[in-house]
């Protein structure tokens, strides 16, 4: 696979991640009240420094964000651990990325419509 492929793959894996991320944010504030319900997250930023890592010995790079449960956070009396500003913090933060690889994907694409617009040449 070509770098120029690769590159947009990764990009494309990170966007993925990062709508992943949003459902399990959205479902961790659905749940804040649920007795018992402990918060959940997604792994990609990991694995995308893996995956890197070993691009440099194979170029056929595919990453798959994975849903955890960090199980760090402190637990209330009911057993919930989902705080409600650590949540939007993290939306905020997921918004920011997601916004981020779409302009990036963008930008890979106009490439490639400049690239095999050959009527400006």
């Amino acid at each position: 696979m070509s770098d120029v492929h690769n590159v947009t793959d990764l990009l494309q894996s990170g966007l993925k991640a990062e709508m992943l991320r949003q459902k399990a944010i959205s479902g961790n504030v659905a749940n804040i009240e649920t007795p018992g319900y402990r918060r959940v997250d997604v792994k990609f930023e990991e694995l995308l420094a893996k995956a890197l890592q070993a691009s440099d010995e194979d170029n056929d790079v595919e990453i798959t964000p994975e849903i955890f449960a960090p199980r760090q956070t402190p637990v209330k009396s009911n057993g919930n651990d989902v705080n409600l500003e650590t949540e939007v913090g993290k939306m905020v933060e997921n918004s920011l990325r997601q916004t981020a690889y779409v302009r990036l994907l963008n930008k890979k694409f106009q490439q490639y419509e400049l690239a095999i617009d050959t009527s400006k040449i």
